[in-house]
């Protein structure tokens, strides 16, 4: 057990990203029974699928589960129902904000700077991530987890949960014994049976190495001025041509999202089009991804 395990109750040090159309109900739910902590990205979810998302969710666990929500593009209402439904909430990308924190909720904000941590334990956060530029997906971090994770820990006492780049055993060890009190896994998890990520996301995780982990700006459509860690095949896709838009999406309350060509969407089971070409979201632990497995042996193996 530790700080971060004894605060949202779950059983094993690990949480899942909260990877907006890839960490759903099922692969929350999955990661909570093994024990970790699930959490749901929601992103711009709409509101009609929110609450079909939570009413799936309390049929396949009671333990705890909570939802990430990305600040530039938060929906009060939602914010509200998640929190209540929930009783965990975690923000990302905007300078820490104590008027957005719930009053009756356990409250996380992902840092990319030790000033932003600090910030977010001013604001009233239970606790924090410190995301190292290793991450995948929208990255906070400027520099790697280590030195991110030593000068964190040194300036705040709320539990402490490192992000970017832990895809092995030998990651969460050197994690917690950096004084991590948990982990945080995002591309592991993409590669989990339950995961809704598109089978061809997949494979292209599964054949990547960790060089193939690219930092840019390119899928910047509907998330401007956010570097984010990709895949290098979906780049060269993206910067070869083709189709815009670039693939549809149908949302879980049935209604379609069009994604245009570079824009910020990762490819769910539900997408249909170009997805060679879409944003392929991977960190540099990628090269630990081999094969589609299930929630609770990717758990099992890191623990």
């Amino acid at each position: 057990m530790t700080a971060f395990t004894d605060l949202v109750g779950c059983r094993v040090p690990v949480q899942l990203a909260g990877m907006t159309r890839v960490a759903a109900a099922p692969l929350a739910a999955a990661v909570t029974e093994a024990g970790g902590l699930g959490m749901l990205g929601l992103g711009r979810t709409p509101a009609a699928a929110l609450s079909i998302i939570l009413d799936e969710l309390a049929s396949l666990t009671t333990g705890p589960v909570g939802g990430t929500f990305i600040v530039r593009y938060l929906d009060r209402g939602a914010l509200e129902l998640v929190a209540d439904r929930l009783g965990i909430v975690e923000f990302f990308y905007e300078w820490p904000d104590a008027s957005l924190l719930p009053d009756d909720a356990i409250c996380g904000w992902q840092c990319g700077s030790v000033d932003e941590a600090r910030a977010a334990v001013d604001a009233g956060c239970h606790y924090v991530i410190a995301q190292g530029i290793e991450a995948g997906g929208h990255v906070r971090g400027s520099v790697p987890l280590a030195r991110l994770l030593d000068e964190t820990r040194a300036a705040v006492d709320v539990p402490l949960v490192a992000a970017g780049g832990i895809g092995t055993r030998a990651d969460v060890d050197r994690a917690l014994a950096s004084g991590a009190d948990a982990v945080r896994i995002g591309t592991r998890f993409v590669a989990a049976t339950e995961s809704q990520a598109h089978p061809d996301y997949i494979e292209g995780l599964i054949a990547a190495r960790a060089e193939d982990s690219i930092l840019t700006d390119l899928f910047e459509v509907g998330w401007p001025d956010a570097p984010h860690r990709v895949l290098r095949s979906a780049m060269i896709a993206a910067l070869g041509g083709g189709p815009d838009p670039a693939a549809e999406v149908v949302a879980a309350d049935g209604s379609v999202m069009v994604v245009p060509r570079r824009g910020a969407t990762p490819p769910s089971n539900t997408t249909m089009g170009d997805i060679a070409a879409m944003a392929l979201y991977a960190g540099r632990s990628v090269g630990a991804v081999t094969a589609r497995c299930s929630a609770a042996e990717i758990i099992a193996e890191l623990c």
